[in-house]
């Protein structure tokens, strides 16, 4: 399934909002004229289905060394799920926060120390969450070849945090394609713009 096709799948299903008049506020605080709730797009086999192939052909050509998925909890684990039996390929996740028990893991699953893992997110704002699986992984003496998501707002601060980790990020969409499929206007296309290079600066609504 194309980028687009995924996008107009994911509008359909009600899980992408716009609304520059009156801003969703994220968990972070971030007031967003947008907002991706991929989640949804479980509840579609077809759709989610879709998002399977397109990211495991990103992985099968962007990284073929791989040797094993990692999925983000909890958004991630289905897509990551439904991608590794596509791959034919062994199953982690991360916990958002390592146990504070046992083996006060932060990984879960049967992994080896070497192992070349991407890491399969469903949605990217500033990258925070799962550059911290990164680093989880590379703890574990795992090497992580890269991240692929199922959408990004392309956030001016995510582009600089990922370059800054030197970890690759691909997406099976993204937020300038919506801004196509939605035929915004001009007005609309220069607040967006403005939005995703500093989305902290309150004083733009």
């Amino acid at each position: 399934m194309k980028s687009k096709a995924i996008l107009q799948g994911l509008l359909d299903i009600g899980a992408i909002a716009i609304n520059i008049e009156e801003p969703f506020t994220w968990a972070s605080g971030i007031q967003s004229p947008i907002y991706c709730d991929n989640r949804k797009s479980i509840g579609h086999y077809k759709l989610r289905r879709g998002i399977a192939l397109n990211l495991s052909a990103i992985i099968a050509e962007q990284f073929p060394d791989a040797d094993i998925i990692g999925g983000t909890a909890t958004a991630g684990i289905p897509h990551a799920t439904s991608v590794a039996d596509e791959l034919k390929m062994p199953l982690i996740y991360f916990r958002s926060q390592p146990k504070a028990h046992g083996t006060k893991s932060a990984i879960e699953g049967d992994y080896q120390p070497g192992q070349k893992v991407v890491v399969v997110e469903d949605l990217i704002s500033t990258g925070g969450s799962v550059i911290k699986c990164v680093e989880y992984a590379k703890e574990a003496g795992l090497e992580v070849l890269g991240v692929v998501a199922i959408f990004s707002y392309e956030l001016t601060s995510s582009d600089e945090n990922f370059k800054q980790v030197g970890i690759p990020l691909y997406t099976a969409a993204k937020f300038s394609e919506l801004s196509e499929l939605l035929q915004l206007n001009e007005s609309q296309q220069k607040f967006l713009t403005q939005w995703r290079k500093d989305p902290r600066d309150t004083s733009i609504w």
